[in-house]
């Protein structure tokens, strides 16, 4: 009885905030199909002075190539670096995108119990779709997904091509997110008539394009529209609490069954809400915490209802992980039992793809974090592709979850313009990844001017309204404002703190890193009795490039600046800081400036997944800091080289 009450607490401590409709990840079953459009698209970049000439002449309306000229295109890729031509590696504005493409006729002959919906994992920035000359949706926003339901315009006319059009922006102002603005050169004797600049006011290269794959699937006409789990524990118990929407009818039933790994079915359930209890169950453990990690069960959820008569099913099967997070002003608790974050941040970027998913890069980038023994990242700053946070859930690698607000310095950028688009990205990024394990934790802004009064409102807003649609996980924000002058670090609930002692300040004077850093974390605590994690630290490296003693951007620098913040670390994490995320994982592009030679080398591996000095450096303390917290045998010791 005990056990029941403290889980049922637990659970009832967790409702959520409803979001209405859903957004699984596209995923085949017995009752769904999916075709994927990745590939080679048509393209053609606005390149009129005002950006206009598609929608004046109606490009969407017949196909591309009778617009003018287009060129091959790649999706998913960003379009910057694919060609020989710079303007469009600079381009700010409207680019085109279309796809011609046969649709199975099977997906056209049921039109009664058959949905055909269009689905763009992410295009950066605003994007507008067509589907034969018609409009069926916009999103605004570069790193989530969207779709459309597209089965009236294809199902009149089966065995016709259908014709995609994908207009993407990728301009930024004030009240984006991120934010950015639009300059104009108004002096005709240094600038061409009508010249303008996009600024920003984040240390990354804008890439634009069709990021992320572009899909056609299926479902029944009654479908399964979203599932929203939470999961608790206690003693030799496990509990998944589900909440299932269905569209498409009122009148239905559900079942549904819990599988292990290996298939086998250890709990059952039916309705649309309910709690599934599993016998001594599997925990989800993060990576180098469990000779198990990232241990998965399936959630099967099969729909049944009457369609024109008939019985329609639809099947759907989401992943989870049972574990829990909880937070004392001193720990972080996964399972109840203390996390130390010892990990990276990272960026989507690489050599001519820019932020294109590439699943050769993904597949590298996780072998080197296992290498390295990383046991975390952040998602700086913008959300990361889905099948980047499904390997995150499969691995055991945790995941701060941050959305795109970066670069928000300007007062502006805190107006109500801003804050509602902000809720609404909030609202997408925690719809998507809401049942992950591997999410613990959401970030809601990285490096915000959060000494300006209008933060103080402006986050209160957004942290509460996070919370109260996931009460489930912890919520920060990154900071580097002063401990004393923040606004937003009394709604957190993890300080994250980004400094860069001997860099950016006191640059070469490696003598002074312990003393400031060990000043930073004692002012911070004594503030908020928060526990606290080193978000950011680093220095830039050129690969090969040496110096003895070390100076700046040698590797023997880079390696000095690890060390020294390592030395406190080794003492604050017997008392608060909770965790140290090397900036960066590897080198990436950035804006062209007098401060970056191609890009940030701040890396520990180049761009290219090579590794310097550091990488070896930060590769020995990760496995050490495994031994000690691990619950496995010191057999870790032979990555110690």
């Amino acid at each position: 009885m005990a056990l029941c009450c403290a889980l049922c607490l637990l659970l009832l401590c967790c409702q959520a905030l409803a979001l209405g409709r859903g957004m699984l990840y596209p995923r085949e079953s017995a009752s769904r199909e999916l075709k994927e459009l990745n590939g080679i698209w048509s393209f053609r970049a606005d390149f009129s002075p005002q950006r206009n000439k598609g929608f004046v002449e109606q490009w969407y309306r017949k196909p591309l190539r009778q617009s003018g000229p287009v060129i091959d295109m790649p999706v998913p890729a960003s379009f910057n670096e694919l060609t020989q031509d710079p303007r469009l590696r600079q381009f700010t504005g409207w680019v085109w995108y279309e796809k011609e493409v046969l649709l199975p006729r099977s997906w056209l002959l049921n039109a009664l119990n058959t949905r055909v919906v269009l689905r763009v994992g992410s295009a950066h920035y605003y994007s507008i779709v067509w589907v034969n000359g018609v409009n069926v949706t916009e999103h605004e926003g570069g790193h989530l997904p969207f779709e459309a339901d597209i089965s009236r315009i294809v199902q009149g006319s089966p065995g016709a091509l259908c014709r995609i059009t994908i207009a993407v922006n990728n301009t930024l102002t004030p009240h984006t997110l991120p934010p950015g603005s639009i300059r104009f050169m108004r002096d005709e004797s240094k600038y061409p008539r009508g010249y303008f600049v996009q600024n920003t006011r984040f240390d990354f290269f804008n890439y634009a394009g069709i990021h992320r794959p572009v899909v056609l699937y299926t479902t029944p006409s009654v479908y399964i529209d979203d599932i929203t789990v939470t999961t608790a524990w206690a003693w030799n118990i496990g509990v998944v609490q589900y909440q299932v929407l269905v569209m498409g009818n009122t009148r239905y039933s559900l079942s549904l069954n819990l599988r292990e790994k290996e298939g086998k079915v250890v709990a059952t359930g039916d309705g649309p809400i309910g709690d599934l209890k599993v016998v001594e169950p599997k925990l989800w453990w993060p990576y180098l915490m469990h000779e198990n990690p990232g241990y998965l069960y399936y959630l099967e959820v099969k729909l049944s209802a009457q369609v024109g008569g008939e019985l329609s099913e639809d099947v759907y099967t989401l992943p989870i992980g049972i574990r829990t997070v909880h937070v004392t002003s001193r720990q972080f608790l996964i399972n109840g039992k203390p996390f130390y974050f010892h990990g990276v941040n990272k960026h989507e970027d690489a050599d001519i793809r820019g932020k294109g998913l590439d699943w050769a890069l993904i597949v590298k980038d996780f072998n080197l974090l296992q290498w390295l023994g990383a046991n975390s990242f952040r998602t700086s700053h913008y959300p990361y592709a889905e099948e980047i946070m499904d390997l995150c859930d499969a691995h055991g690698i945790v995941v701060i979850d941050e959305c795109p607000g970066v670069g928000m310095k300007n007062p502006e950028n805190f107006g109500n313009k801003s804050l509602a688009h902000h809720l609404v990205v909030m609202e997408e990024l925690i719809r998507r990844d809401k049942n992950r394990p591997s999410v613990v934790m959401w970030s809601v802004a990285n490096e915000p001017a959060s000494e300006l009064l209008p933060a103080a409102y402006y986050f209160k807003t957004v942290i509460a309204h996070t919370k109260a649609i996931d009460p489930t996980r912890p919520v920060t924000f990154v900071s580097s404002a002063n401990y004393a002058h923040d606004h937003g670090a009394p709604y957190v609930d993890v300080i994250c703190v980004n400094s860069y002692f001997s860099w950016y300040h006191d640059a070469g004077h490696l003598e002074v890193i312990q003393l400031q850093l060990n000043t930073q974390f004692e002012d911070w605590y004594g503030a908020y009795q928060k526990p606290i994690i080193q978000s950011e630290y680093g220095a830039d490296a050129i690969a090969g490039l040496h110096n003895d003693p070390p100076l700046m951007f040698s590797e023997e620098y880079q390696k000095a600046v690890l060390k020294e913040y390592h030395s406190v670390f080794d003492k604050k994490r017997k008392e608060y800081v909770i965790g140290e995320l090397i900036w960066n994982f590897a080198d990436f592009m950035t804006d062209q400036g007098t401060t970056r030679v191609l890009g940030n080398k701040k890396g520990i591996f180049t761009r290219q997944r090579q590794p310097k000095a550091a990488a070896f450096v930060l590769r020995d303390r990760y496995w050490k800091l495994a031994n000690e917290s691990s619950c496995l045998h010191p057999t870790l010791t032979y990555y110690n080289l």
